[in-house]
């Protein structure tokens, strides 16, 4: 009986003993989920790749805050934004359309992951090949792109560095289309950040795409790696890169409250270290950020205009400096004219045709009235601050799309044909919303304090007809980004029409020439925004 019980209590340890050695060995080894978490921080405790960030005020231009803003980084799969600015140009100028198939090379079929393991032979189509590169930031397509564009990565890759220096990207080189490891292949924070405002400025009817969250790929939902996107308030874009030499970068693409930030991370020990600094970039300039868009749009030779602009407010330098003796090999470079002082007086300007017209230039009667432009805010994504709301009757309404400045004047009596024209005094400009069929007339804005008022042409459009005015301005908005070229100075308005027992509100355009009208409605199609031209 000792002994059974002796060999029941060796049992019991035994049996202990297994199973303390079981939940030891769990503890140590675990699942797999368990074991990547576990190398993942090892690693991390000796990863330090070189950090670099920049904040740009999209509004004003303005950088807002950085730290080694102009080293040369890696730049990974940021490499993308340039690979899809070609295809974009491309698309706009309509050489390519969404449905294009691309075939695959086995070049591009043997691309280092990310990918989407296309086969040689197989093809894409354009639209598929935007979202995959986007989301998956896949670099099999990424080489796809390419050799349809040049015929082969190597001379796309030359053209991408040719379109970066072209933009201001001055330390900016690319070597190959998808951001796979290249020690030559180099660019700046501060670079960056002009390649993702000049997609924004440039090619607002495709910015969407970088918005995206989800990708469908043969039955398989492929999550974008932003995981921002839907997570911060505001966040509607860009992308995020990561390879060994580089750390985790990313961009981003936040307007909140009228506001639009461009923020680049270069250098994140992790993804989640990398998101939680740019939301912390974000969080501490957003709120000083401007409201009001006054800076150039960022487009091939950009830079040099900027710097013309400001070389006529440059204070002359002392005398005997190096400086001087500087300015005085510039003096051969004639100096912009100065603006005048306002004045109140009628005249007669020649009308400049539209672009693209072949209209000739004619003499017609233009009154030039002394205004202060008021603001106009269409779009924001909470409401305006509160010196903006004592000046509007309407609260804005959600939407980054854009913010639209229109001054307006006291309506005057038309120019009489045979009579000279009348000098009148013009009330200070009076701040609206929108202009619509009332008693104040929108007035475009000039780039001096006089604001030349010329007669509308005959022709206006009209995109859309809604519910409510708030919908008529979004769409206003909408459509002026997408076809800025053509309504860039045309008059936007709502206009209430009863329909049954509901009024609806058109949105429309006014003061266009026939062409303006019909090459504005040709590029809101594309952009599947409907537009009728209407006879005045």
């Amino acid at each position: 009986m000792l002994l059974g019980r002796a060999c029941v209590q060796r049992s019991c340890r035994w049996g202990s003993l297994t199973l303390a050695t079981m939940l030891a060995a769990v503890a140590v080894v675990g699942p797999a989920e368990a074991r990547h978490r576990l190398f993942r921080h090892q690693a991390e405790e000796s990863y330090d790749p070189a950090y670099a960030s920049i904040v740009v005020d999209a509004n004003s231009g303005v950088t807002m805050e950085s730290s080694n803003a102009d080293s040369p980084r890696h730049p990974a799969s940021l490499t993308k934004i340039m690979t899809l600015y070609l295809l974009f140009e491309r698309l706009q100028a309509g050489k390519i359309k969404l449905d294009t198939q691309m075939p695959v090379s086995e070049r591009a079929a043997a691309q280092a992951p990310s990918k989407l393991d296309l086969k040689p032979g197989e093809t894409i189509d354009v639209g598929t090949a935007i979202r995959a590169i986007v989301t998956k930031s896949a670099n099999d397509v990424a080489v796809v792109v390419a050799e349809a564009i040049s015929g082969n990565e190597a001379a796309f890759a030359q053209q991408m560095t040719a379109k970066a220096h072209a933009l201001g990207m001055a330390h900016t080189s690319y070597h190959n289309a998808s951001g796979l490891p290249d020690d030559q292949q180099l660019s700046t924070a501060t670079d960056q950040a002009i390649l993702a405002r000049a997609i924004y400025d440039r090619f607002p009817q495709y910015f969407h795409y970088f918005g995206i969250r989800m990708f469908a790929w043969h039955g398989k939902m492929m999550r974008n790696h932003n995981h921002l996107l839907g997570t911060v308030d505001g966040v509607d874009g860009m992308k995020t890169g990561y390879i060994r030499e580089s750390g985790f970068n990313i961009i981003v693409s936040i307007h909140r409250n009228s506001r639009h930030l461009i923020a680049v991370v270069f250098g994140g020990r992790t993804a989640s270290a990398r998101d939680a600094r740019v939301v912390s970039l974000i969080n501490n300039n957003i709120n000083v950020a401007s409201t009001k868009h006054t800076a150039p749009l960022v487009v091939e030779g950009w830079q040099t205009q900027v710097a013309h602009a400001n070389s006529a407010s440059t204070p002359a330098p002392k005398e005997g400096t190096k400086e001087a003796a500087v300015e005085k090999v510039a003096a051969a470079v004639p100096a912009p004219a100065s603006t005048p002082p306002p004045v109140l007086h009628a005249s007669i300007e020649p009308a400049a045709p539209s672009p693209g017209s072949t209209d000739p230039i004619k003499p017609v009667p233009v009154k030039t009235v002394s205004v202060q432009p008021g603001v106009m805010l269409t779009a924001a994504l909470s409401p305006l601050p509160s010196d903006s709301r004592k000046l509007m009757p309407a609260p804005a309404v959600a939407n980054p799309a854009s913010v639209i400045t229109i001054p307006t004047v006291k309506s005057a009596a038309p120019l009489p044909p045979a009579k000279p024209v009348q000098t009148a005094q013009v009330p200070h400009a009076q701040p609206v919303q929108v202009a619509s069929a009332s008693a104040t007339t929108p007035v475009l804005p000039a780039a001096s304090p006089d604001i030349a008022v010329k007669p509308h042409g005959g022709w206006m459009i009209q995109v859309g007809a809604f519910d409510t005015e708030n919908e008529a301005k979004e769409r206003l908005s909408s459509a002026r980004v997408n076809a800025k070229d053509q309504l860039g100075q045309a008059s936007p308005f709502t206009e209430p029409v009863a329909k049954g027992d509901k009024t609806l509100y058109r949105a429309r355009f006014a003061g266009l020439e026939k062409s303006q009208a019909e090459a504005a409605c040709k590029n809101l199609k594309r952009s599947e925004i409907p537009c009728m031209l209407l006879k005045n």
